[in-house]
C-alpha cells in the first residue's frame, strides 16, 4: 500500500488503514521513509541528467586532480597486502 500511494491517489478508508498500520507497524516506516528517500534520490538525478550534468564534463584542471588522486591510491594499495 506504501508503494501504491507513491502510484496513485489512496482513497479515504485506505489512506486511513494506512496510517493506522504505520502507527503501529515500525518496519514500515522504515520502508515509507526509505522509499521516499529513494523517490528523492532519482528525481533529483532525474533533474541533473535533463540538464547535461552527468558528471563527466569536468574541467581540464579537476581531471587533473582526480588522476594524480588516484594514481596515488593506487600506489599507495600496492604497499598493502590483500
Amino acid at each position: 500500500m506504501i508503494s501504491e500511494s507513491q502510484e496513485r491517489p489512496l482513497g479515504l478508508w485506505e489512506r486511513w488503514g494506512l496510517k493506522m498500520h504505520l502507527w503501529m507497524c515500525v518496519s514500515c516506516r522504515r520502508f515509507e521513509q526509505q522509499l521516499s528517500l529513494l523517490r528523492r534520490a532519482l528525481q533529483t538525478l532525474g533533474r541533473h541528467v535533463e540538464i547535461g550534468d552527468d558528471g563527466t564534463d569536468f574541467p581540464p584542471e579537476a581531471r587533473e586532480r582526480i588522476r594524480k588522486a588516484l594514481a596515488k591510491r593506487g600506489d599507495c594499495e600496492g604497499d598493502h597486502e590483500h
